[in-house]
């Protein structure tokens, strides 16, 4: 049963003025297309570097999946070219091989994937203004997944609020706030600063596994509340990612403002999104360790036009 959340709901005419409040269009010149990555330079990979303790790598992506459920209803497609039985149709004498295929929507619940800064759309407007027009059926023009093609490697801080409430995870439509946030870093130790790669945890892993590996969206999902998007801004981090889609499900019911965190986060403050992350094995490992901070690296798919990627974020401890 879906449960909403008791916090203070904006009204649509306060997520309006949030908009322009938090917004970061033209503070890195009127051509920009990296948003926030700004935030993230060299000084900072170099010390990121210095966390590496034990050289560990923990993946923070979910399998990609091929079968439909309820949290994947457009399963990635995935069938052979050539296989063991086929493996000499190539026509080139002594080669064989096995090929494969593989395609995905990356846009979902059931997809660890990074919302490129042309996924989002207010007023017909997409990061630092630029018009609706510049994406077409035949891809985006700018704000695109080559914004970010070199990489994203940097500090990377984990936040698991569910354990800081006590609880294996948040209730579905659970509106995370900042003062959360910084009850977190309090109890972790940590604080988040410029450049940072930061993941919130609700205990997604937790509750996929309780439900017998799968989730269905119906039931909701915990994710932040506007309030946290002025903080974000405040504490410069690079790029946020969290275990669901960030914004909570089904939402807090505000007109014209579906996925608020989607919609100013992405649009307005040009903050590139990571969802669906598997964050499960790293809050162990950090619990390990005690800390909450890593090296954070991740690659993405270079496709021109591409309005985001699946991807598989690594933390290295």
């Amino acid at each position: 049963m879906t449960e909403k959340s008791d916090v203070r709901v904006p009204s649509e005419a306060e997520l309006g003025e949030l908009f322009g409040g938090v917004s970061n269009w033209g503070r890195w010149g009127g051509e920009d297309e990296r948003g926030m990555l700004n935030h993230l330079a060299a000084e900072h990979r170099v010390s990121a570097a210095a966390l590496v303790r034990q050289g560990v790598a923990i993946s923070l992506a979910h399998d990609l999946g091929t079968l439909p459920t309820a949290e994947n209803p457009y399963p990635a497609q995935h069938h052979m070219l050539s296989a063991g039985d086929a493996r000499d149709s190539s026509g080139i004498p002594g080669y064989e091989a096995s090929r494969d295929y593989v395609g995905a929507h990356v846009h979902g619940l059931g997809v660890t994937h990074i919302d490129a800064l042309c996924h989002m759309f207010v007023r017909g407007e997409m990061y630092n203004g630029y018009p609706y027009s510049e994406v077409r059926s035949d891809g985006a023009r700018l704000n695109t997944v080559l914004s970010f093609a070199d990489g994203i490697v940097g500090r990377g801080v984990l936040l698991d609020v569910a354990a800081t409430r006590g609880v294996p995870h948040l209730a579905a439509n659970e509106a995370i706030t900042p003062d959360e946030l910084e009850a977190t870093e309090r109890r972790q130790d940590v604080r988040v600063q410029t450049g940072d790669v930061l993941m919130i945890g609700a205990g997604r892993c937790a509750w996929r596994a309780e439900s017998g590996g799968a989730l269905d969206p119906a039931e909701g999902m915990a994710g932040l509340h506007t309030d946290c998007l002025p903080w974000l801004r405040e504490r410069e981090i690079s790029v946020l990612g969290s275990d669901g889609i960030s914004d909570p499900m089904p939402g807090l019911g505000i007109p014209n403002w579906p996925f608020p965190i989607h919609q100013i986060g992405i649009t307005s403050m040009g903050l590139h999104l990571i969802d669906n992350m598997a964050l499960g094995g790293l809050a162990a490992a950090c619990i390990e360790r005690e800390s909450w901070a890593f090296l954070f690296t991740m690659g993405s798919i270079r496709i021109p036009g591409g309005t985001g990627c699946p991807v598989n974020p690594i933390a290295v401890v």
